[in-house]
């Protein structure tokens, strides 16, 4: 009974004692083995449920019930989106299995880079992942850099997928287009229990989360595939490389936001990576004081370091629109987006 009394005590569950009498010892061996069994079905309990939510979320609940009331309480914290480009396509015609067999290796893939920069994963929407970093989970102030991290690897998996996707399916087209989008914001968000008395969910709420969520949608219109608030940049500026991509106004909000590309990990960037971002911000201020060919001549010498470059197209493209068609004199130079 000693033995195996040390034996759970240092985490061992896997054993038992067997009954050699019928006397009290005999009766407390047999609660003992009950006692073990019950300890076994609890361990397999939060092993099924940690992959349903986040084990640091439910200790933290457990051994700060504060945290579970539905108040919620403020903080700072750094929410991340991100959403698999191409899905609808590369999903027609896919089978059921198969759907399910790429959903899951994608996410897992993409997962696995907030695990090992210390998120948290808040929800799968579909083909997208939402995460957020910040106390008590992370350290104070580390929330932003270790979201830009994970958001670097993600981007770095995403030539593997190429490959994995078509091994995994038997299918050689299958992935070949397989890129992602990432969205980032930092600022004050509400974060606690949210719910019903049915049901409640750990999560975070505000309009960081929205900024969050439109920047990854906004990646769509100017061809990027990493967008963060500026609050995020300042905050991670030591860890990431990023550039400029312009100001705008998502959908639900009223101020202009200065929004910025990650380009990579710091001092990662290859010489025509530099040229690029040195090329666009000067396009970006004639841009924005109405200096349309000034503009468009630092975009094309933009592209010319990187013909690739679709942000570079795009603010040609409105500049062209706005010779054509000059934009009102309040304007602001702000970007505003009607859609989500």
């Amino acid at each position: 009974m000693l033995d195996g009394t040390r034996a759970v005590e240092a985490g061992r569950l896997d054993g038992s004692i067997d009954v050699t009498t019928h006397d009290e010892i005999g009766q407390l061996t047999t609660a003992f083995n009950a006692m073990l069994a019950q300890l076994r079905r609890n361990e397999k309990m939060r092993e099924t449920f940690g992959r349903y939510i986040d084990p640091r979320v439910v200790e933290t609940l457990i051994d700060r019930p504060v945290l579970a009331a539905t108040d919620g309480q403020r903080r700072v914290m750094t929410v991340l989106f991100c959403d698999m480009k191409g899905f609808t396509a590369l999903s027609e015609g896919m089978t059921p299995q198969g759907l399910v067999k790429v959903m899951n290796h994608f996410l897992t893939a993409m997962s696995e880079q907030v695990r090992n920069n210390h998120g948290v994963i808040d929800k799968y929407i579909g083909d997208a992942i939402m995460a957020y970093w910040g106390p008590p989970f992370t350290e104070k102030g580390e929330d932003a850099r270790l979201a830009c991290l994970a958001a670097i690897g993600m981007l770095g998996r995403v030539a593997a997928l190429r490959t994995e996707l078509p091994e995994l399916l038997g299918v050689r087209a299958a992935g070949s287009a397989c890129d992602i989008r990432v969205g980032i914001a930092t600022g004050e968000v509400l974060v606690g229990s949210i719910g019903s008395e049915f049901m409640m969910s750990y999560t975070v709420m505000g309009d960081s989360v929205n900024l969050a969520s439109r920047l990854e949608g906004a990646n769509k219109a100017y061809g990027s595939r990493c967008l963060i608030s500026e609050a995020t940049m300042m905050a991670a500026d030591d860890a990431i490389e990023t550039r400029e991509i312009d100001r705008i106004v998502v959908v639900g909000q009223i101020h202009p936001e200065a929004v910025f590309e990650v380009m990579g990990g710091k001092g990662d960037l290859a010489p025509e990576q530099l040229i690029l971002r040195a090329r666009y911000a000067e396009g970006l201020a004639a841009y924005r004081t109405r200096r349309w060919d000034e503009a468009r001549r630092a975009f094309e010498a933009a592209l010319e370091a990187v013909p690739s470059d679709d942000p570079s197209k795009g603010m040609i493209k409105r500049i062209n629109d706005f010779v054509t068609k000059a934009p009102p004199h309040d304007w602001d130079g702000a970007w505003r987006f009607d859609y989500k």
